[in-house]
């Protein structure tokens, strides 16, 4: 059943992860208010059909007993909206995937038309729900970072992905960027967080732990931690201040821990960038906040782009 504030048919909006898919009906003209919403997890390694299957099953549910209009799709990469398709190289998930019409294969699935499925970058679409109605404030030039496995970046400007041009990195992408020479997810990832904190104690914890014992005052664990998000914020300033963004959203878990993250962030980002990357000065003057959306956010983001794209639909 549509809430009261439905203005017809829900638009169906999905987050792809890497072993669980959400699916949710979404009114675009209030995209942040989630009308139904249902998950299950996913194998990615499993063979194309079983994969499709799994991707499609809690938006099937969904649609069962509601006309839906379409299908905004939030997906990892590395994948072209445009086309619908995905290489996934250089990652070990989501080969039965590979060079597959997306587009299609979920449209066969949800019983709609292939260009009522429409695709979003995952970091990006969290970047815009964040940027609509959480902790981005609908900020002129906003900058948004997720931290998990990876570092997901979104640059936005007006809440509209900005993807080229010199005051961006490569394909707007930080995961390309360095630190010390290395390539920046060897020092800020849950692989490299916990790699460096087990290197300097023996121990075996998880980014959530670290953080804990940070905060209760474990030297170790503050140092592994703070080293980590100092050169983060040094690796983003140039990009940060070239961009002209006056706000700074950090997404992920470990943003639940951003008393403890927070801090050495931002002396980070008053720093000159390691290595002497490309653009600006240091970003010391930007405001910079964690996500307060959580798994809502790729959501939200992904409703907020079928509106753009559906105008009026």
């Amino acid at each position: 059943m549509t809430g009261p504030h439905t203005t017809g048919a829900p638009v169906g909006v999905m987050d792809v992860g890497g072993s669980h898919v959400t699916a949710a009906l979404v009114d675009p003209a209030a995209p942040g208010d989630v009308i139904a919403e249902a998950g299950s997890p996913i194998d990615p390694h499993a063979p194309l059909d079983t994969l499709l299957d799994q991707l499609t099953a809690p938006a099937r549910s969904l649609a069962a007993t509601t006309h839906v209009r379409g299908w905004s799709v939030a997906m990892p990469g590395p994948f072209d909206a445009a086309a619908g398709r995905g290489t996934f190289a250089g990652v070990e998930k989501f080969q039965s995937l590979a060079g597959v019409d997306l587009r299609a294969a979920l449209a066969a699935r949800l019983a709609v038309e292939p260009r009522a499925v429409r695709f979003t970058n995952d970091a990006v679409a969290y970047g815009i729900g964040e940027w609509a109605v959480g902790a981005g404030a609908r900020a002129g030039r906003m900058v948004c970072i997720t931290l998990g496995t990876g570092v997901g970046s979104a640059f936005l400007d007006d809440g509209h992905e900005v993807s080229s041009g010199e005051t961006v990195p490569e394909a707007g992408e930080v995961h390309r960027l360095t630190i010390d020479g290395r390539p920046l997810e060897d020092t800020v990832s849950t692989r490299a967080l916990r790699g460096e904190h087990h290197r300097r104690t023996g121990g075996r914890c998880s980014v959530e732990e670290i953080c804990m014992l940070a905060r209760a005052g474990d030297v170790v664990s503050a140092e592994v931690v703070g080293t980590a998000m100092r050169a983060l914020g040094a690796a983003l300033a140039p990009w940060v201040a070239g961009f002209g963004a006056s706000r700074l959203v950090v997404g992920g878990s470990i943003a639940r821990s951003w008393d403890v993250i927070g801090p050495p962030l931002r002396r980070g980002l008053g720093e000159p960038a390691p290595g002497g990357a490309a653009g600006a000065g240091p970003a010391g003057d930007v405001v910079v906040v964690p996500a307060v959306l959580g798994a809502r956010a790729p959501l939200t983001g992904a409703a907020v782009e079928w509106g753009r794209g559906h105008p009026g639909a």
